[in-house]
């Protein structure tokens, strides 16, 4: 007879305990196996090792990973990030930028605006782009 049947609440309590630390290693073990992915400092060999210990050895492995690779994984994530966010860029560059004389009506705005261009010569220009 285990302590857990005389008192059903602490079963109740160490079957929640056990099961939130499981969620926060999970938690932790994605962006872990991620990065160990990502990192592109590591040879094959020394991948497939840390990611044996962090399986084999759950907490120890994810915590050693942490404190002796954790600094460079956000720098590894502002990386992907950056890639990312400049793949977006050049993407709506290409499908979403003015093509034809809608461009050149904006870059003769732009020369109008900035004085190089008169309200007059701006006037011809535009009435040669729209014929």
């Amino acid at each position: 007879m285990s302590l857990a049947d005389d008192y059903p609440l602490l079963g109740i309590f160490w079957t929640m305990l056990f099961f939130f630390i499981w969620v926060t290693w999970i938690i932790i073990l994605f962006p872990t196996v991620a990065d160990i992915f990502r990192s592109k400092d590591m040879g094959g060999v020394s991948k497939a090792i840390w990611l044996l210990f962090v399986v084999a050895l759950p907490w120890l492995g994810v915590l050693l990973y942490l404190i002796i690779r954790g600094g460079g994984m956000h720098e590894r994530d502002m990386e992907m990030a950056q890639r990312q966010q400049d793949a977006l860029a050049s993407y709506l560059r290409q499908t979403v930028a003015p093509s034809g004389s809608a461009a050149q009506l904006v870059k003769l705005a732009r020369l109008r605006d900035s004085g190089v261009l008169t309200e007059a010569e701006f006037a011809t220009q535009k009435a040669k782009i729209l014929r």
